[in-house]
């Protein structure tokens, strides 16, 4: 059975260098993740709409549902987690909120996003931003309620298509100042891009004196090119994610699978690309329910 506690916090794990965190869109994924060997996994807000409720990432999940769907995949892992919080859910009350809650169902991370509730999927036109005065109250409230100083707070900034990549650096500037621990530029358009800002993001200071962690999304068929993990880690990043990687592969599988069963009949012609069942099994750990079963059944067997 696995510890509803991460080992380590996502502070110490970069304490190791950079790393990857695939998007996790449910607790089986997940553990995938973690069996593959990643050190750290990443819940997409677009997974929980999609993949739990069928809806496009517009905003239209709440809070309460956030915080569930990132304990049901904190209590099947225990490596760090890095959650999507959208905007917060609200204003700054909201926030605070938010920020304690995810703090409470084990959750290592959260980024908060500077777009008006209803919000979009950051590589799709026709975003509106708050203010920047406006995210950094968000980003004070949410510093002033963690417990922690080992939950990281992210600040997302989706100015560069709405502002250009100077009103991005402006912004990113202000909300590091507010007490953000790192930050998330979304939507960079070129290698360049993300280069300038690695460069920019270097001269800033956090609370504890220290330049901010710097996230990058590698989002596919999205504003911003696809670059390798140690490119990006040479610009200066310390935490990229691949928010919905996992779930389209997965889909685009499923909807091939499904097309050919309903043109054939059959499935076997699927059946070396499944998972088979023992596998399945063993990441489910069916091994150690069994041994609890013993344990309870038979007391004193091994």
């Amino acid at each position: 059975m696995s510890n509803p506690v991460p080992t380590r916090s996502l502070v110490d794990l970069l304490r190791d260098g950079p790393v990857q965190a695939p998007g996790a869109f449910n607790a089986l994924c997940a553990r995938a993740i973690e069996r593959a060997g990643f050190s750290a996994i990443y819940v997409s807000g677009a997974g929980l709409a999609n993949a739990v409720f069928g809806l496009p990432d517009v905003g239209m999940t709440t809070m309460t549902e956030a915080v569930a769907h990132a304990r049901n995949i904190v209590e099947a892992t225990i490596v760090p987690i890095i959650v999507d919080a959208d905007t917060g859910f609200g204003e700054a009350v909201n926030v605070a909120r938010t920020v304690q809650a995810m703090e409470s169902a084990g959750v290592s991370a959260i980024h908060l996003e500077d777009q008006v509730l209803p919000k979009k999927c950051g590589h799709l036109e026709g975003k509106t931003l708050v203010s920047p005065e406006a995210m950094v109250e968000k980003i004070r409230a949410a510093a002033a309620a963690r417990r922690s100083d080992h939950f990281t707070l992210f600040a997302r900034t989706d100015a560069r298509s709405i502002e250009g990549f100077e009103g991005a650096v402006r912004r990113a500037q202000a909300y590091v100042a507010a007490g953000a621990d790192g930050l998330f530029p979304e939507a960079m358009e070129s290698a360049e891009e993300f280069e300038k800002f690695g460069k920019a993001a270097a001269a800033m200071r956090t609370a504890r004196g220290k330049p901010p962690i710097l996230l990058a999304n590698m989002t596919e068929d999205g504003k911003s090119p696809l670059l390798p993990f140690r490119q990006l880690a040479g610009m200066g990043y310390h935490v990229v994610i691949y928010p919905q990687t996992a779930l389209r592969t997965a889909m685009g599988a499923v909807t091939r699978m499904l097309t050919d069963l309903r043109g054939t009949g059959s499935q076997t012609a699927w059946l070396e690309q499944m998972q088979r069942r023992k596998d399945l099994y063993e990441l489910l750990d069916y091994d150690g329910l069994e041994a609890i079963d013993r344990a309870v059944t038979q007391p004193g067997a091994r």
